[in-house]
């Protein structure tokens, strides 16, 4: 498996996103000048490829801002959990950049409450090819 960006893997994404419906999005919200972030993506990388059933893919919140619209990204990385056939996010959210955090909450399924309100619609945003707002 692999971590999908939207700039150049628009179609794959929505494939993956398609052949996947029982699996999750998980999408990483983060910017390419930050290290933290550059280092996280080769952690990401390799839970991805534990994690075959769920669709990865990593956002650039600078490359992206049109797209996403007014979404406040304090702090990275920040991590979308979300079932690929659509549905409330399991997760939304900054969390350590300790890959091991992320592995937890993946294999443990569980959901944990989202501001909704707050939260991109990325999915949305990802099944219309990265061409519309989010």
């Amino acid at each position: 498996m692999t971590v999908y960006f939207p700039e150049r893997d628009a179609g794959a994404i929505a494939d993956c996103l398609a052949a996947r419906p029982q699996g999750r999005l998980v999408a990483c919200l983060c910017a390419q000048w930050c290290g933290t972030c550059r280092d996280y993506l080769t952690a990401l990388t390799a839970l991805a490829a534990r994690y075959p059933d769920d669709c990865f893919v990593w956002i650039d919140i600078e490359t992206h801002a049109d797209a996403l619209g007014d979404i406040d990204i304090e702090n990275f990385p920040t991590v979308l959990v979300q079932p690929a056939a659509g549905g409330a996010p399991q997760f939304y959210g900054t969390l350590l950049p300790h890959i091991e955090v992320l592995e937890r909450m993946l294999a443990r399924g569980a959901a944990m409450p989202a501001p909704t309100e707050d939260m991109p619609h990325v999915l949305d945003w990802l099944l219309d090819g990265g061409r519309g707002g989010a």
